[in-house]
């Protein structure tokens, strides 16, 4: 018979993504129905009351470690031992580290990174700018009239802002956010797009092309409201970079009054600037243009095709991804298939992150639409590898993929160099009855050609 414990450790902050992979080891362990390691926020407090268990008196800078199962003191043991791994601290535990933005600046950093809820990342983003660093902003739900503000203020003191929702930027050949293992090169990127960059990039770096840097400026910066601040500075940055021969910028569709904008100030750069805008062009094609400008060859990119027989004809075509522009390309591509009807979602998106970890990190709400997708005769998804994302995707998801009676297609974003083993991946993926593509475009086409 299973019972329920639910300990309250008070003030013990984890971030959520170590949170959230002890509770997905709890609940893979024997007689374990139900576990969840999360700080006690509203939303999470909500998430265990519906899972059925007895919410206690406890506040968002409180962790939770509820747990149902037949021996709940083993369960509660391995979630003890593994929040000491996590505070195991890797520095002279003497040391008092910053406690606040303002004072990390003081310690010699060239850079911030914030990565609050979205609520208090204007105040942590803005010391940073007032200490005149660059400052990249990983947190979504920022309102726009505070991105607005911080790229502002940050003209007025010359330094860039990347972001809110800045996913993926590689600085001088270092990763930050979701980054893949790239080789260093002349290409220079500027993207309101995560998945985007990480598509172009590793795309270049299979035909033996590096980059740079990666300059991600958030997914709204090319809008309206925002006006390309950074983008029109990023831009600039790259183009006093010598080690730049190339630019190449990522978006999807830009405002057009900011787009004229952006174009009138390229003709002033002296280095020269590809435009990879969908739907103007797909990200794969974008790439082969930067190749030929660069006077480099256009490789054949890899694919594997699915080793079973479940590749077939489909007449309804559903998109189950992680990356917002690389699911846009994809819907643009395979979603006009005739007369087909198509689905498209972005699990990356703020609607569905707010409270949990990204799909890239947790597969959960795609294994379960994997698995309410009987109805459907085709899924397209996006599986993407690199620092910061899942470090072995295929562990969960291709279960999932093998359970779905549908036919699977899988856009495998990556590079070898990526921990995760690109062709462990594709071969686990393939076994499992997909058809596997390192372009996402290619993997568009082909599953409209089975529509």
């Amino acid at each position: 018979m299973s019972t329920d414990t639910v300990l309250v450790r008070k003030g013990a902050y984890h971030d959520s993504v170590s949170l959230m992979r002890i509770s997905r080891a709890l609940t893979e362990m024997s007689g374990v129905e139900a576990a969840m390691v999360a700080m006690a926020t509203e939303l999470n407090l909500g998430i265990l009351r519906d899972l059925g268990f007895t919410v206690p008196d406890a506040g968002p800078g409180d962790l939770l470690v509820a747990v149902r199962a037949h021996d709940t003191k083993a369960a509660v043991e391995e979630a003890e031992r593994r929040l000491t791994a996590v505070d195991r601290p890797e520095s002279d535990p003497t040391e008092q580290p910053p406690l606040t933005t303002r004072s990390a600046t003081r310690t010699g950093a060239d850079l911030v990174l914030v990565s609050t809820p979205g609520e208090y990342a204007f105040a942590e983003a803005q010391d940073a700018i007032h200490a005149g660093l660059p400052v990249m902003i990983f947190s979504d739900g920022v309102p726009v009239a505070q991105e607005r503000r911080l790229k502002e203020l940050a003209e007025t003191r010359d330094v860039l802002v990347m972001g809110p929702d800045c996913g993926t930027a590689v600085i001088g050949g270092v990763g930050l956010g979701f980054a893949n293992v790239l080789s260093p090169g002349p290409v220079g990127v500027v993207a309101a797009s995560g998945t985007g960059a990480q598509q172009v990039t590793c795309l270049l770096d299979w035909a033996g092309t590096g980059v740079s840097h990666v300059l991600g400026v958030g997914g709204r910066d090319l809008s309206a409201e925002v006006g390309g601040l950074s983008t029109l500075r990023a831009l600039r940055m790259l183009d006093e970079d010598p080690a730049t021969e190339l630019i190449v910028l990522i978006s999807k569709p830009p405002s057009p009054e900011v787009a004229r904008t952006v174009r009138e100030s390229v003709e002033r750069l002296r280095t020269p600037v590809l435009f990879a805008l969908l739907p103007e062009v797909d990200l794969t094609e974008a790439t082969e243009r930067a190749l030929r400008a660069l006077g480099r060859p256009v490789p054949e990119w890899p694919s594997w095709p699915a080793w079973s027989g479940k590749q077939s004809r489909a007449k309804t075509i559903k998109g189950v991804y992680s990356g917002g522009t690389l699911s846009a390309e994809a819907a643009l591509v395979a979603g006009r298939a005739g007369s087909a009807g198509g689905d498209f979602v972005d699990y990356g998106d703020d609607a569905y992150t707010r409270g949990r970890a990204h799909p890239m990190i947790d597969p959960t709400l795609r294994v379960e639409a994997l698995a309410r997708a009987h109805e459907t005769d085709l899924v397209l998804m996006d599986v993407v590898l690199g620092h910061g994302a899942d470090p072995d995707p295929a562990a969960s998801l291709a279960h999932a993929v093998a359970r779905t009676p549908a036919t699977v297609v899988i856009a495998l974003i990556g590079t070898e160099g990526d921990p995760q083993d690109l062709h462990r991946q594709a071969a686990a993926f393939r076994e499992a009855g997909a058809a596997v593509f390192t372009s996402n475009a290619q993997a568009a086409r082909h599953a409209r050609s089975l529509l």
